[in-house]
């Protein structure tokens, strides 16, 4: 259904003028209180649902289009992702850390990864919970799902732009090196987004480059961890907890 700025409500028929171009209520033609009541209507639920998919379908189509997340190579620094022996050791140093540390997070319940990629890190997700695996790239999801049941483990995966906006919330969205793939000027966007995704009281959990820590022209953009810290406040993910563990920042931070 196409977004209208002004429109009779679908359900009670009230004439409603939209406050912004990016506002739900235009995409739903449903009023706010309508809207409110979504949770007891399936017809309300559905419009709604489609409405976000609508809205999130558009936004995608100005941006440019999603960028590759890591490889096995990339993480094992092979072939062209190689540096060196010495450079290569302290990398694999510092993954080993920020997996470690990944690992003892008490993470649980349903956890969302949806830059999944080939799922480097999809497996220690799923020993902690009922984990949603999505990604652009539907080859590197089928790589993902390999992984999976190699470790034993179960996933749902959905090759999905993660754009979109969420159908669903979840107790823990985790990124890694994504936000350092995208624009500048789309992270404050994408924060706010996955914060849509999380429940009240959820975590968003993140790894990424350091500021530095990149520069062969294939690695994402590198952050410091106050940078990344007033990134997540303005994006409405409270108490941050961000810190460099070598070439690798990490970070916790809660709906």
């Amino acid at each position: 259904m196409p977004y209208r700025p002004t429109f009779s409500c679908l359900w009670c028929g009230t004439s409603h003028a939209v406050r912004g171009a990016d506002d739900i209520e235009g995409w739903a033609q449903l009023c706010p209180a309508c809207l409110g009541r979504a949770g007891e209507n399936e017809f309300l639920r559905f419009r709604l649902r489609a409405a976000l998919d609508e809205r999130g379908r558009a936004r995608s189509h100005v941006r440019r289009p999603p960028l590759p997340g890591p490889t096995d190579d990339w993480y094992l620094r092979r072939g062209g992702f190689a540096r060196g022996a010495i450079e290569d050791a302290l990398w694999a140093t510092d993954l080993d850390a920020a997996t470690l540390w990944l690992d003892a997070l008490p993470l649980a319940g349903e956890l969302a990864e949806p830059v999944a990629g080939e799922g480097w890190w999809s497996p220690l997700l799923a020993g902690k919970g009922e984990v949603w695996l999505q990604d652009v790239d539907g080859a590197a999801l089928d790589r993902a799902r390999s992984r999976l049941l190699a470790h034993g483990l179960r996933a749902h995966l959905h090759e999905r732009d993660p754009w979109l906006e969420p159908e669903r919330t979840f107790d823990v969205v985790f990124t890694a090196f994504w936000l350092g793939r995208l624009d500048p000027t789309d992270v404050p966007a994408w924060l706010a987004l996955a914060r849509r995704w999380l429940r009240p009281g959820g975590r968003y959990v993140l790894l990424e480059l350091a500021r530095g820590a990149g520069g062969d022209g294939a690695s994402p953009a590198g952050f410091e961890p106050d940078a990344l810290d007033s990134l997540l406040e303005g994006a409405g993910l409270g108490d941050p907890a961000v810190e460099r563990a070598g070439a690798i920042v990490r970070g916790v931070a809660r709906a």
